[in-house]
């Protein structure tokens, strides 16, 4: 592992001096937070080959992450429901702030900035009026600005579209409550859907699957350079049906729904962790720990094209070939044609894989 003093010391040795942005530690190319043996969760800098370019400690669990885009800064969210967001300066290895949800409010383990950085966008839970709502944050004091509606109950993820105009949410459906910790209550009737708004908090778009599908809550996403959405899914239904956990969607046209053969299908237990395109955007994929699998498509044809075994494997991001992942059992690896271990760190890594300034 690159411990990060270590690194800066070979800066000043070199006569380099560190910079504010993602190159003052070592440039890399995601974020994820994981458990180490010392019972401490971290937030780590990670390179594509599985080098740990820094590790810096959290408060508790972490889900995902938010990489600024210019300065090194990152936001490390708490696993849901949590109430902390902390917002750590990478290259001083310091906390810098520390984001609090206002009463009433959760957060939902994700969020994003605005293309120029100026705005961090939380996704939360008003969970007294069961509703969403999308947490607007200024990055000069990391103090909150406002919050609007996120179009739908129980918002997850959230992205910025390529236009750096618009946000994309993934309203979940689900409706909780922190006094019935992940408890979900509304199963009978929840509603998922893909949600467009501006970064003033008007809807401009809204995407719902079809009835028999209303309880395959859209959990997270990735976004193409051209504005293709993926969409992963966690089926709260029977445990006898198979839906499709993957789907994609270009504004103004139906949702396309992926699946493998109900072979493959059947064997994901209804859970799909994360999901990335690849570089090139031909290719989209699902990791699903509970089934210990990642499954590969085509994007123009639909086509189930890998279907691989991964023993708890969820973080996923795109590789310079192919894509990289990593599991709860520490592994990073990496996956084209075959798969390669390229590190297998003594820590587990939890769910996402964050891209970091090209990378995203």
């Amino acid at each position: 592992m690159t411990n990060r003093r270590h690194f800066l010391a070979g800066l000043v040795a070199t006569g380099l001096v560190p910079m504010r942005g993602w190159a003052a530690v070592g440039a890399p190319d995601f974020l994820a937070a994981a458990l180490f043996p010392d019972d401490s969760y971290r937030l780590v800098g990670l390179a594509v080959d599985g080098d740990i370019q820094f590790s810096l400690p959290l408060p508790a669990r972490g889900h995902a992450a938010a990489a600024h885009p210019s300065r090194a800064q990152a936001v490390a969210f708490a696993r849901r429901p949590g109430t902390f967001a902390v917002v750590i300066d990478c290259a001083a290895g310091a906390e810098m702030a520390r984001l609090k949800a206002p009463e009433d409010r959760h957060f939902y383990g994700h969020g994003v900035f605005s293309a120029d950085g100026s705005q961090l966008f939380t996704t939360e839970n008003d969970y007294e009026a069961g509703t969403g709502v999308i947490g607007v944050w200024d990055t000069a004091t990391y103090s909150r600005q406002g919050e609007f509606p996120s179009g739908g109950v129980g918002p997850h993820d959230v992205r910025l579209m390529p236009d750096g105009k618009t946000l994309v949410v993934a309203n979940g459906g689900i409706e909780t409550h922190p006094e019935t910790g992940r408890s979900k209550l509304n199963l009978p009737v929840m509603q998922p859907s893909l949600a467009y708004l501006d970064l003033a908090g008007t809807v401009l778009e809204q995407v719902t699957l079809p009835r028999a599908l209303h309880k395959n809550s859209i959990r997270h996403l990735a976004v193409r350079s051209d504005g293709l959405v993926a969409f992963a899914m966690q089926w709260q239904g029977d445990s006898t049906q198979h839906p499709p956990l993957l789907g994609l969607h270009q504004r103004g046209e139906p949702p396309r729904l992926l699946a493998a053969s109900e072979a493959d299908q059947n064997t994901l237990q209804g859970y799909a962790g994360s999901i990335a395109f690849t570089k090139d955007g031909q290719s989209v994929a699902i990791t699903c720990p509970r089934g210990n699998a990642l499954h590969q498509f085509d994007v123009t044809t639909g086509a189930l094209t890998a279907a691989l075994t991964l023993e708890d494997v969820c973080g996923i991001g795109p590789g310079p070939t192919g894509f990289v992942f990593t599991t709860g059992t520490g592994q990073i690896g990496a996956f084209t044609s075959s798969v390669r271990i390229s590190a297998h760190p003594d820590c587990q890594w939890d769910n996402h894989l964050i891209p970091v300034g090209t990378c995203a």
